[in-house]
């Protein structure tokens, strides 16, 4: 990779229209590196974020701290063009992702979609009136789960759960250990399944997993995650299932079907710190289900992929019964992250 690209980044750009396009590409590679989001708004400047710093295009190829209000802003068509380009010119072909929130992009990128709700029998069947999109950028990191993997050792195989916010570096994570147990880094290749209900994990493309998850590995792309969970003990085999953003009630039964069967899981929750984990009753629900030996606790979007904690789950669980204070059973891990 040369000073002047990074190409995670240019690969997500290439998901928008030309004009569009030429302003990311312009951006220092400072920018550029450190970018997890890319977001366009009607009437705003497209704006460029990452950790918890958000730069805002001068329509010159400059960022800056403070968006200019005579510079390039945001036009309808513009959000319109970069829709039908997420969605390859075929927006029927994604109508199920579209009702969800988000289409799956070439890369490995997804966009999120903002706009007005259309409703069929009381569901919402699809959305109109795009007004703002939201492309995260994919990014794997070899080696970010390094330190995570070694301070659990052989502990990985009691089950792991994730805890951090939005943007902490959770999904970069769960694509690295996949990588590692799925291809043979930690001793001899695991038989893993990735559930990639919102496809962000595997990034899978017209059939095509876009992101190395390991040889080994097999990957539900679309399945809710009960489903998913469910038909991967049934039919693969599994020695472990990976997958992001566990919490409903359903999801607990379906990961302690998956325990009776013998598969470890490693998942993901969303929760800003140990304290509001043990707050949100779905999370002490999944610990209670025995699936989890361990949660490791992220830093923040400050410093996407670092853990600042790992804890027993029994222990976690312990001061959620007599509510007091619990020991770490883990010291930070400092190891390479997104940032």
């Amino acid at each position: 990779m040369s000073p002047e690209t990074d190409e995670r980044f240019d690969s997500a750009a290439k998901n928008f229209p030309e004009k569009i396009r030429a302003f990311l590409n312009a951006l220092p590679y400072g920018v550029k590196r450190q970018a997890q989001e890319i977001r366009l708004r009607i009437g705003k400047p497209v704006s460029v974020c990452g950790g918890c710093r958000t730069a805002f295009l001068d329509g010159r190829g400059n960022a800056a701290a403070v968006p200019d209000p005579t510079g390039f802003l945001v036009r309808r068509e513009d959000l319109e063009e970069s829709f039908r380009n997420f969605c390859g010119y075929s927006v029927y072909s994604h109508q199920n992702e579209i009702k969800n929130g988000y289409i799956s992009l070439v890369g490995g990128h997804r966009a999120g979609i903002c706009g007005t709700a259309v409703y069929r029998s009381g569901e919402i069947c699809g959305m109109r009136d795009i007004s703002s999109v939201n492309v995260r950028v994919a990014r794997q990191v070899p080696g970010a789960a390094d330190g995570l993997l070694d301070a659990l050792g052989e502990g990985i195989n009691s089950g792991l759960l994730l805890v951090g916010a939005p943007a902490s570096g959770k999904t970069t994570l769960l694509r690295d250990i996949s990588r590692q147990l799925a291809g043979g880094r930690r001793g001899s290749m695991r038989k893993v399944t990735v559930v990639d209900e919102r496809g962000e994990l595997a990034g899978t493309y017209l059939g095509e997993p876009q992101n190395d998850l390991g040889v080994c590995c097999d990957v539900l792309d679309g399945f809710p995650k009960t489903e998913g969970i469910l038909l991967a003990v049934r039919s693969l085999s599994p020695e472990f299932i990976l997958c992001d953003e566990l919490g409903t009630e359903e999801e607990a039964s379906a990961v302690e079907q998956s325990l009776n069967a013998g598969v470890s899981i490693v998942a993901s929750i969303h929760a800003g710190g140990r304290e509001e984990l043990m707050k949100r009753r779905q999370a002490v629900r999944l610990l209670r289900t025995g699936a989890f030996g361990y949660a490791a606790i992220l830093e923040g979007r400050g410093r996407p992929g670092h853990v600042l904690e790992i804890d027993k789950a029994g222990d976690l669980l312990a001061e959620a019964d007599r509510g007091a204070s619990a020991h770490s059973v883990g010291n930070a891990c400092g190891f390479y992250g997104v940032a």
